[in-house]
């Protein structure tokens, strides 16, 4: 079996290559990076250590790479006779990559019926609808007929802590023991192979919620309120007391949200997020506050972990200002090598606070959100 990743960066190898390659499939990495590609082609191998107190390390075998660059040629012959295609590389660089695929897939179904499911592994909601959306405006109408018939975009819900790191073998990745790779199932082409390591679900929305709802959204409120505290580390800001209870506040208010809307159990959920907050203390890894909190106007936007979240809690009569002390929080995250947190902090000087919470949120001036958002903010600041 043969499966198209896109994205070598740490969670591409650290996560879902790791569970392809385990599972049994031939892994193609495609990446803008040489150093990666050409590594990767030249090893076909890389280690992946766990931060647990055992480091265990595996080593992944059976795999290579392309340059999306230098050999689009191949990319799309790999696309066009892969039996998974994959991606890692953020919601935001999906647009990128969309005409590669749409590439393969167009040279697939022009002489091929065999079924190809295209799986967006991002931090978004509707990753795959979202990639599909890109793709099919890169097809023209037999081709889009066809990959109709054949051709199946499953969303996922994907969930391992990999922070950034240099090591000298470019290729070896650090991951934390827990994951979780959750797809739906009732989109996908009948009689499909299970990824072993993968959990199949008919729903996939309460698995994405919870997800993005507790883990996104309490790591970046982790993030931003560990920045205004001083702090470099997630691990540093967890040992603060203080802080760690804001945090779990945060996660009470979207628990509230996501256990009225999907009927999760309280004991359980309450369970979750002990669990979540382990996973942001664990002392093997070192997650720095500006890459967790790093695009916040992305972490901002009015579909993403804060805001949504803040909005559903206030439509169902419930607290969010946990959750807007986090948003004020991504308001003064003010990272000069960030071009977002750039972006927000001109917007904020040119527009004034109040204005440039609605152009990123969507939100009102007059709603109850924004103006619990303006006086988290002047708290804060």
């Amino acid at each position: 079996m043969k499966a198209v990743h896109f994205g070598a960066g740490n969670i591409g190898r650290g996560f879902i290559g790791l569970l392809l390659s385990q599972a049994g499939y031939e892994v193609c990495f495609v990446d803008v990076n040489e150093a990666f590609v050409s590594q990767l082609q030249e090893r076909k191998e890389y280690p992946v250590t766990l931060a647990s107190e055992g480091q265990e390390t595996v080593i992944v075998k059976n795999v290579t790479a392309l340059s999306s660059v230098t050999h689009a040629e191949e990319v799309a012959a790999a696309v066009a006779e892969a039996d998974l295609v994959t991606t890692a590389v953020g919601v935001t660089i999906l647009k990128h990559i969309a005409g590669a695929v749409a590439e393969g897939i167009r040279r697939r179904v022009a002489v091929s019926a065999a079924p190809l499911h295209v799986i967006a592994c991002e931090n978004a909601i509707g990753g795959s609808a979202q990639l599909k959306e890109l793709i099919y405006a890169k097809l023209d109408e037999e081709s889009r007929a066809k990959a109709d018939a054949s051709v199946a975009f499953p969303n996922a819900a994907v969930d391992r802590i990999v922070p950034l790191q240099q090591h000298e073998d470019i290729l070896k990745v650090v991951v934390e023991p827990f994951y979780e790779w959750v797809i739906d199932s009732s989109q996908m082409i009948p009689g499909y192979v299970p990824v072993e390591g993968v959990h199949y679900v008919d729903n996939l929305e309460p698995y994405i919620e919870r997800k993005l709802f507790t883990v996104n959204t309490g790591h970046c409120s982790a993030a931003y309120l560990g920045y205004l505290r001083g702090y470099e580390t997630i691990q540093q800001a967890m040992a603060d007391e203080a802080l760690t209870a804001q945090v779990r506040e945060v996660l009470e208010e979207t628990g509230a949200v996501l256990i009225q809307k999907h009927g999760f159990d309280q004991a359980q959920h309450s369970k979750y997020i002990d669990k979540i907050l382990e996973r942001f203390r664990n002392p093997a890894l070192t997650d720095e506050v500006s890459r967790v909190g790093r695009s916040p106007l992305r972490k901002l936007s009015p579909n993403d972990r804060l805001v949504s979240p803040a909005l559903q809690a206030y439509d169902r009569g419930l607290g969010y200002t946990a959750l807007t002390r986090s948003m004020a929080g991504a308001l003064l995250f003010d990272v000069k090598d960030d071009p977002e947190a750039v972006e927000l902090q001109a917007a904020i000087t040119e527009l004034g606070t109040e204005a440039a919470v609605t152009k990123y949120t969507g939100i009102a001036a007059d709603h109850a959100v924004h103006q619990s958002v303006m006086a988290e903010y002047a708290k804060l600041k």
